[in-house]
């Protein structure tokens, strides 16, 4: 049960100008090193979500290192064995669709062109997709050697290859000793509160705790789920693009509907082409029905829940925006922070329901 928020002392005019000042400032940091920040964050999100698991083997008397060292080694692992499956199957899938795409722009410009064409009125050859096809015709290579030419270019600069080696070394390392030291951080943080606001801040962490535990532990494995779904449904039908396309419609489904969406047309279109024939639609279809009941009646009451309160707009603006302001750690940093934002909003809503402001 949430403790009531006590009343605190009214800041005043230069303690109001000092936070408006600390904030920019603190605003200002991060956008200057934004690009050093990248792998704290990625270990920072990584410890977050694999506390609860430490702080579980703890309680069943286990020391807390060896409980860090186990779950450390259950992330990386997990994620070093999805890296070694995944990148090479996702290859030659990219690969096969690239090869691909001439023979659909030749089905396009020879079918479905000329019934636009009458339909619109438009002259056979205003619209002209032979270039697009001798385009990638052309440079479809680069797709089947995607691997090699990243690391041929990586190779070129040795400061690119020191930045990747670091990041690749730092992530493992910033995560164990965060993962280590989580709880001891949290308090201390907490003992350096004043006093006179120790309870407020500390109910608005707790709730910015719940809500970010919700979307990160909860909708990360919701998003695993339906890309699993999603891939071994289309790949029962047949679809040769099948892990492609269920991994999109599984990573972009932080977005309530947006992965269905996506990956309804995306599969959509890929079977068409592939098949020539309706049947197939119908049962790809089926697979995008069957994994949106799995969300909607299991996966997301069961694992996130419904106190994130995030528009599906708010979380697309709040990615793009982060995107553009930081970069990439800005897009790790978008909806931690719009989450808290939330806690912060609907605090200030019930305190002003509650002002005589309202009520006069």
């Amino acid at each position: 049960m949430t403790e009531p928020i006590r009343p605190v002392t009214p800041l005043t005019d230069s303690q109001r100008w000092m936070a408006i000042a600390g904030f920019v400032l603190g605003a200002w940091v991060l956008y200057l090193l934004a690009p050093v920040l990248t792998p704290f964050a990625v270990g920072a999100l990584l410890a977050y979500v694999g506390d609860p698991l430490v702080d579980m083997l703890e309680r069943r008397r286990l020391s807390r290192t060896g409980a860090v060292v186990l779950v450390f080694l259950i992330i990386f692992g997990a994620l070093i064995l999805a890296a070694l499956f995944l990148i090479p199957l996702l290859e030659q899938q990219i690969v096969a669709l690239v090869r691909k795409v001439p023979g659909y722009i030749d089905w396009i410009q020879s079918n479905l062109m000329p019934v636009l064409m009458q339909s619109l009125g438009v002259e056979q050859g205003v619209v002209e997709l032979g270039g697009l096809k001798r385009t990638i015709a052309g440079h479809w290579q680069k797709a089947g050697g995607f691997l090699v030419g990243v690391v041929s270019d990586v190779s070129k600069s040795g400061i690119v290859v020191i930045g990747w080696v670091g990041n690749a070394v730092l992530v493992p390392v910033v995560t164990f000793y965060l993962l280590r030291d989580w709880d001891l951080l949290v308090e201390r943080v907490h003992n350096l509160i004043p006093r006179t606001v120790e309870s407020t801040v500390s109910t608005l962490a707790r709730e910015c705790d719940e809500v970010l535990a919700e979307f990160f532990r909860g909708q990360l494995l919701v998003m695993l789920a339906l890309a699993v779904i999603y891939s071994a449904g289309l790949a029962l039908v047949g679809l040769e693009l099948a892990l492609l396309i269920g991994l999109t419609a599984g990573l972009v489904s932080f977005v309530p509907y947006l992965g269905f969406l996506v990956g309804i047309v995306l599969a959509g279109v890929a079977a068409f082409f592939q098949f020539q024939e309706v049947t197939p639609l119908i049962w790809v279809g089926g697979v995008f029905a069957v994994g949106q009941a799995i969300e909607g009646m299991l996966l997301t009451p069961l694992l996130v829940g419904d106190r994130i309160g995030m528009h599906p707009v708010a979380v697309i603006f709040a990615v793009l925006a982060g995107g553009q302001l930081f970069g990439f750690f800005g897009i790790l940093l978008a909806l931690p922070a719009a989450a808290v934002i939330v806690v912060l909003l609907r605090h200030a809503h019930d305190r002003y329901l509650e002002s005589d402001l309202y009520h006069t």
